[in-house]
């Protein structure tokens, strides 16, 4: 299963890793200078979770946010006495 959340669709997305080295300028330095950049990917927070889809209950992959949206329902917890 890929790496997406199947409530909004968040995917990871792309960006630049930068190495600097050097005294910043304004602490008496020449200034911080780029000494290499790297491509890297930024990965939503999936968390796998039992909700309520269609009136049945599913395993499906969601992100926090949605979570904590409250865009999913919880499955009702039915204890055995």
């Amino acid at each position: 299963m890929a790496w997406v959340c199947q409530i909004c669709g968040r995917k990871p997305s792309t960006g630049n890793m930068i190495v600097r080295r050097g005294l910043a300028k304004k602490k008496g330095g020449v200034g911080r200078k780029i000494t290499g950049i790297t491509k890297r990917r930024f990965k939503p927070n999936l968390q796998s979770v039992r909700a309520v889809i269609d009136g049945k209950t599913k395993r499906i992959k969601v992100c926090t946010r949605c979570i904590s949206a409250g865009k999913i329902i919880k499955p009702m917890v039915v204890e055995n006495k």
